[in-house]
């Protein structure tokens, strides 16, 4: 193709006169020799020297996935929009329809993302007692062990051993955000730590449970990771601890069971501290299921509570949301 040949200390100053022009070509790399530089041109240029030379194409990037991955044409609407990035693994929930083509969907996500070295479908929901779900591999390493960063903090785990989610890590920053210096503070289903590490850089003492021996596992490494000394990790069910220690601040993250460890929670927290509380709610009716059990569990204890923030923080299923509360207990 044609190209202008001009003197490297000019470059610039004609890369610009060309560009004003109309006439410099685009989606190519220039050329450097050791004197010259070369630009594509798309037709001659009056007072410029002019040469016939190959350039080499610029490959743009897909913006997204969907823009290159090969399914059915009636399929494409089914493509999901968003998907979990944990570390370098990405977990993308595929409806039945588009299962089969899981393989070119996490191909493709590869080929978009290169910091992703491997896609996991969703198998189901989270269940079980360690709140985990079963995950298909689609394409890249067939590990489930990573490194992922947010808010600051490194975090180890296994996505198919210990349940994470980095859809609240704008939460577990508000939390952080609130809590004062010198705290001590109870994570009640800590997991590998994303509340308690955070957490743990204000808190005087945090100290975090998890039933799930992976978690407890995975913690401890986390500890060391960030220098976070002041983190007591505790494998075991909470209820067995929570009461025995006092606290000014608890953590409540397990919204599909959380009313049940209610009254432990409260009386874990001292005269004046704070529960941060999560729970799904329906649409029509965010809060009010959850306040009512609140207020009862506080009532037979001798307790009282002063409700401080109400929020969504995601949505969960059609018309059902991820919601938070924290409340202050009062003796």
């Amino acid at each position: 193709m044609l190209a202008v040949k001009v003197p490297k200390e000019e470059a610039e100053m004609i890369r610009r006169k060309l560009l004003e022009l109309g006439v410099l070509a685009k989606g190519y790399y220039i050329k450097r020799e050791e004197d010259s530089v070369l630009f594509p041109v798309t037709e001659p240029v009056d007072g410029f020297e002019i040469v016939e030379e190959e350039f080499k194409r610029i490959e743009r990037r897909p913006n997204s996935y969907r823009d290159i991955v090969e399914v059915p044409k009636e399929f494409k609407p089914l493509l999901p929009s968003s998907f979990d990035i944990i570390g370098d693994i990405a977990i993308v929930e595929l409806p039945e329809e588009l299962m089969p083509y899981g393989g070119a969907i996490g191909e493709a996500i590869l080929k978009v993302h290169r910091h992703i070295k491997a896609v996991f479908a969703k198998g189901g929901k989270v269940s079980g007692q360690y709140r985990v779900r079963e995950l298909i591999p689609l394409a890249g390493e067939k590990r489930t062990e990573t490194l992922h960063r947010e808010n600051g903090i490194r975090l180890k785990l296994d996505v198919a051993r210990v349940y994470y989610t980095p859809r609240l890590a704008t939460e577990r920053m508000r939390v952080f955000e609130k809590t004062r210096p010198g705290e001590v503070i109870l994570d009640m289903f800590a997991g590998a730590g994303p509340y308690s590490i955070l957490l743990a850089r204000k808190a005087k003492l945090v100290f975090a449970v998890d039933l799930n021996p992976w978690a407890i596992r995975y913690l401890e490494e986390n500890i060391c990771l960030n220098k976070a000394s002041n983190v007591i990790p505790i494998l075991g069910d909470v209820r067995k601890i929570a009461g025995r220690i006092r606290v000014d601040r608890a953590i409540m993250n397990l919204p599909k069971f959380a009313d049940r460890f209610l009254k432990k929670a409260m009386l874990s927290v001292k005269h004046g501290g704070i529960i941060h509380y999560y729970g799904f709610g329906p649409e029509g009716g965010l809060y009010s299921e959850h306040e009512v059990k609140i207020k009862a569990i506080a009532r037979e204890l001798g307790l009282a509570v002063e409700f401080l923030d109400r929020r969504k923080v995601r949505p969960y299923a059609p018309r059902q949301f991820n919601v938070a509360i924290d409340f202050r207990v009062l003796g």
